[in-house]
């Protein structure tokens, strides 16, 4: 039976076909960030492009109640209680489905699931970035034995920084990696890790902009192919932020489907190397893993 599972975060909404596979089909980016209140929700016009968006969904997939799984997490979850209530249930009346809004803990869950491997015994790093939070998850021999919530995402340095998204960037790789280690400064890492796989797409952007990729000999797990010293991921972002085959217009011309992604691809390069940084991580695994793969796993 084939089944619909949405990803939709506080700015980009995945959709995935799983019939024996699970299958991306299709993303778009809508920045719910924008003139967000808890109080007063989602702006008017993002609230419209929303039920746009699932209106072509419905004609394009023929979702239903029955085959349609959404699972909304980030900025959706800092509505209030009765605001929460007012979206579930307009969404419920005009599209009939039902808006998911998951805890951080059902999130780290599902990324936990989605990543669940022995790692050749390996202590391994998972983070996943969305547009307001960072999830971090930690295996060491094939355990999960740490979890961390970090309140801030790509979309927080999209917001500090706007002029990342000059042509080539104006603001410097330095400033940005200062700011997020600042806004991480009572977060504790431990610094023995063998790698850090971190998620959002980042295996298929870093094939776009020809990052230094070689293949993962640190473990194998049918899913994560490719490797890259801490120095390479260093000298791909200077490329993305910098160089002139990598202006904004030439990186959206690189994801034509949805090229607002690509806003997200300069901060979303600084928040991992902050991390990196304070972890002392050496082997990076760039990943397209997210929490509807966890989903799948617990459910088939």
């Amino acid at each position: 039976m084939k089944e619909f599972y949405i990803d939709l975060g506080s700015s980009t909404i995945k959709v995935y076909k799983y019939e024996e596979e699970l299958v991306l089909l299709e993303e778009h980016s809508i920045y719910f960030k924008n003139d967000f209140s808890k109080e007063d929700g989602i702006s008017k016009e993002n609230k419209e492009a929303l039920f746009a968006y699932f209106t072509e969904l419905q004609k394009k997939y023929g979702f239903t109640y029955t085959n349609t799984h959404i699972y909304v997490t980030g900025i959706f979850r800092e509505l209030s209680y009765l605001k929460k209530q007012e979206l579930v249930r307009d969404f419920n009346d005009k599209k009939d489905l039902h808006f998911n809004i998951i805890s951080h803990g059902i999130e780290n869950y599902y990324l936990g699931k989605a990543m669940e491997h022995d790692y050749d015994g390996k202590k391994v790093m998972i983070i996943n970035m969305g547009g307001k939070t960072t999830e971090i998850v930690t295996f060491q021999e094939g355990n999960i034995v740490d979890r961390k919530n970090l309140k801030i995402g790509v979309a927080d340095l999209m917001n500090a920084f706007p002029k990342v998204n000059a042509p080539f960037s104006e603001v410097s790789i330095e400033e940005m990696n200062a700011y997020v280690k600042e806004k991480l400064s009572e977060v504790v890492f431990d610094t023995d890790y063998d790698c850090a796989i971190f998620t959002g797409g980042e295996e298929r952007f870093e094939k776009l902009t020809n990052f230094h990729l070689v293949e993962n000999d640190l473990f194998f797990d049918g899913v994560h192919k490719y490797k890259l010293s801490y120095e390479d991921y260093v000298e791909g972002t200077k490329k993305v932020f910098f160089d002139e085959a990598y202006t904004l217009e030439k990186l959206y011309a690189l994801m034509p489907g949805n090229p607002k992604w690509m806003d997200g691809a300069r901060p979303g390069a600084i928040l991992p190397l902050a991390i990196f940084d304070l972890a002392n991580i050496q082997t990076i695994i760039p990943s397209d893993v997210n929490l509807i793969h966890g989903v799948i796993r617990d459910n088939y």
